[in-house]
Order: structure tokens, then C-alpha cells, then sequence
């Protein structure tokens, strides 16, 4: 082998070396250029989203209608055995009191998971995890787009009072999402809740 040849073979084997370093180092540069919710693993993001997602269940009141309320020692309470689940299956409620034109046009039941009113009657959805009573099939597409549209599955009938989703509609998509995320990380409950009957039907 020449000199020239000896000297263009090093040559390239030296700018294989040299290129690899840099491809290999290029990346541990750019990640410490990055801030750090730029390299969050996506278990960091989770984790991050049930976290958020508890704090807005606990305190925007989902509690309040999907979660069976019970009589405790100091008066109603929700009872946190049935988290979520909604309308007891078991629960079957008799026909609604005749409210007439007011002042009273809607009421509910001691469980506060079943309304009616002028819609008709409304039950409160199972939100647990559980895939053939609750929302374990659903995907944070669909979740987001029932809360933003206010129809079932995204698409369906609309959901009925007194579920405030126009109010949760303002919620952040990341809001939504970690909403979903913490869903998914409670207890699934076999609870199937009844259809609604809209005024007229019944």
C-alpha cells in the first residue's frame, strides 16, 4: 500500500471516529441544553397528570354526585367505598315526585347519583376504570371530546343535568388529561348505571 493510500485510509478511519463521538455526544449536549420539563420520560409525565387529576377530582366536586353519598354520623357523606362508581344498579328509584310549574322544578334522590327534572332523569355515570360498566374502554380522545362537546362518548346524546360540563369544558386539555390519567388509577367497579329517560319516554 502507497503512503497516499496509507495516509487516506487514516484519514477516513479518523472521520468515522470523529463522527461517531459527535453522534453519540450530540445528544448528552442537547439534553443538557434542554430544560428540565423538556426531558420528562413520559412515566415522569404521568405521574405528573394522576397527580394533577387527583387534585381537580377532590376539589371540582366530582365526589359530590358520582360517588354515592351515604348517611354518616354528622349527616350525608359520600361513600368512598363506591368512589365513582355512580348510580347504584341495585338502587331502583320509584317514579319522581310531581313538581308542577315551581318554585321546586328538579330534585334528586338521598344518594345524590339520581335527578329529575323538566329533562327527564338523569344518573350519574360510573367514571371507575372497570371496562363493561365504567369508562375502562374509553380513551383520553374520546374523554376530552365528551367534556368539550358535552355528548356521550363525544358524539352521542348530550349529557344531561346537573353535570356542569359546560364549566369543565374551560378546563385545559391538560387539565382533561390528567383528569383521565388519575381516572384511570382508581379502583374499577362492576356498576352498571341505568339509562336516562328523557322527558316524555318515561
Amino acid at each position: 500500500m502507497s503512503v497516499q493510500q496509507k495516509t487516506f485510509t487514516a484519514f477516513v478511519a479518523t472521520v468515522a471516529v470523529v463522527l461517531a463521538l459527535s453522534l453519540s455526544v450530540a445528544p448528552m449536549a442537547a439534553k443538557k441544553l434542554m430544560k428540565p420539563s423538556q426531558v420528562q420520560t413520559q412515566t415522569e409525565l404521568t405521574s405528573q397528570r394522576v397527580e394533577r387529576g387527583k387534585y381537580i377530582v377532590s376539589t371540582a366536586g366530582c365526589h359530590d354526585c358520582h360517588t354515592p353519598w351515604k348517611m354518616g354520623a354528622k349527616g350525608p357523606e359520600p361513600d368512598m367505598t363506591r368512589a365513582l362508581s355512580g348510580h347504584p344498579e341495585d338502587f331502583k328509584v320509584p317514579p319522581p315526585p310531581k313538581l308542577g310549574n315551581g318554585p321546586w322544578v328538579w330534585t334528586a334522590v338521598g344518594t345524590n347519583t339520581a335527578f329529575a327534572g323538566p329533562w327527564g332523569i338523569s344518573y350519574t355515570a360510573n367514571l371507575t376504570p372497570d371496562r363493561l360498566t365504567g369508562t375502562g374502554i374509553w380513551t383520553e380522545d374520546i374523554f376530552v371530546k365528551t367534556i368539550r362537546t358535552g355528548r356521550h362518548w363525544g358524539v352521542a346524546r348530550p349529557i344531561l343535568p346537573p353535570m356542569p360540563w359546560p364549566v369543565y369544558r374551560n378546563m385545559t386539555d391538560e387539565d382533561l388529561k390528567s383528569v383521565f390519567a388519575y381516572l384511570r388509577t382508581v379502583k374499577p367497579i362492576r356498576n352498571q348505571v341505568p339509562e336516562p329517560v328523557l322527558a316524555g319516554e318515561g
